[in-house]
């Protein structure tokens, strides 16, 4: 195999691929990405089996071929490259020899042959365009709500739906570690949208992998589901993701049917102050406790191993006193990603959760439990 190509691509090519191989596995070949030239064009693959990354780039190709590299230390040998071009050959021995300008790296592969197959063609799917910006705002609405425990598999990724509604289609992604749930919609239209019967749940990483892809994509990508597996494209992509084979919990009990007390902020305000109630939090200690009297809210923290933060907002709020307690940190999550400027705070009674949401929209809540006021 023999190909040249702008250093530049092939730099973003392979860094694309970093956060998908195996860092510590059992199939050495899983630290590798497969190169495979032909047709004026390069493909870079990478798996670690349960993601898999099939993305192409053009090059000139002297001679068609394939073979698996590391592709750290061939990003690292990229990245160091002063030239516009590099130069990209192997020989018999699976030797691979890497030069721009006056450079030559050397260094050793694996036969593609031993490389998990990728591109699995079993079966047809159908894709459906969607704008990437609406998948990006999901995951970014819901995504700090999974649970961070690899033992309880159903809630350690985002639970992705679809629902018809009025003849127009959504999308819905919800996640829950057990302490909070965010939940957000996003409108597709009337168009013919992909139909998910009992939804799917995307895992951690994949859905990392898909917000990175999206970013970095044109305005539209296409969806597909199947057998277990996500697949999402671009013009040049395609994300593979293996989907969790477990059941999401009935979220829609967790959403309460009777009306807390609804008090509304500027956003950046309560954001503000709710980041100095955090400066003095800790693992130990998270708490912020919400003092609501006439016309005034109290936010209060204290940390015996740092110390105490104290602040007052006015709030258009006439009734009896209350006194709740939250995760600090749950709050800033919640209220960080809306993107208005105005937010509504629903505080249940006792110990009935929270609930954070925009003015005047409904496209994204945010459930959370209270903390015990000692």
């Amino acid at each position: 195999m023999k190909f040249n190509v702008q250093r530049s691509t092939f730099l973003e090519g392979i860094q694309k691929t970093l956060s998908i191989v195996e860092k510590k596995t059992t199939m050495p070949i899983l630290n590798n990405i497969l190169i495979r030239a032909g047709n004026n064009k390069i493909k870079i693959v990478a798996t670690d089996r349960e993601i898999g990354l099939v993305a192409d780039y053009d090059a000139e190709i002297l001679n068609d071929g394939d073979i698996t590299v590391s592709a750290r230390k061939l990003f690292e040998m990229i990245r160091e490259i002063q030239g516009d071009s590099v130069h990209f050959e192997t020989n018999e021995s699976n030797r691979v020899t890497v030069t721009s300008q006056k450079i030559v790296f050397k260094m050793s592969g694996l036969p593609a042959d031993d490389f998990p197959s990728v591109l699995d063609d079993r079966g047809e799917v159908s894709f459906y365009q969607i704008k990437g910006d609406l998948i990006e705002g999901l995951i970014k609405k819901t995504s700090f709500a999974m649970s961070g425990d690899e033992m309880r598999k159903n809630l350690s990724g985002v639970f992705f739906e679809t629902i018809g509604d009025a003849g127009k289609n959504k999308l819905r992604m919800v996640a829950t570690d057990g302490h909070r749930l965010a939940m957000a919609n996003a409108d597709v239209g009337e168009a013919a949208f992909l139909k998910l019967e009992k939804g799917i749940i995307i895992p951690r990483k994949g859905l990392s992998e898909i917000r990175r892809l999206i970013e970095d994509a044109p305005e539209e990508v296409f969806v597909g589901v199947r057998q277990g597996i996500c697949i999402v494209k671009t013009d040049s992509t395609m994300l593979r993701v293996s989907l969790v084979d477990a059941e999401y919990p009935d979220y829609k009990r967790v959403i309460p049917t009777e009306k807390g007390i609804v008090v509304k902020f500027e956003k950046d305000a309560l954001l503000h102050a709710l980041r100095r109630m955090s400066v003095v939090s800790s693992e130990r200690y998270s708490g912020v406790i919400i003092t609501l009297t006439d016309g005034k809210m109290v936010l209060e923290s204290t940390n015996p191993d740092v110390g105490e933060a104290k602040e007052e907002i006015e709030v258009a709020y006439h009734d009896k006193d209350i006194q709740v307690g939250y995760n600090v940190k749950y709050l800033i999550d919640a209220i960080e990603v809306i993107s208005g400027e105005k937010i509504a705070f629903e505080i249940g009674a006792g110990m009935k959760p929270g609930v954070i949401r925009a003015v005047d929209k409904d496209d994204y809540m945010c459930i959370i439990m209270p903390l015990k006021v000692q």
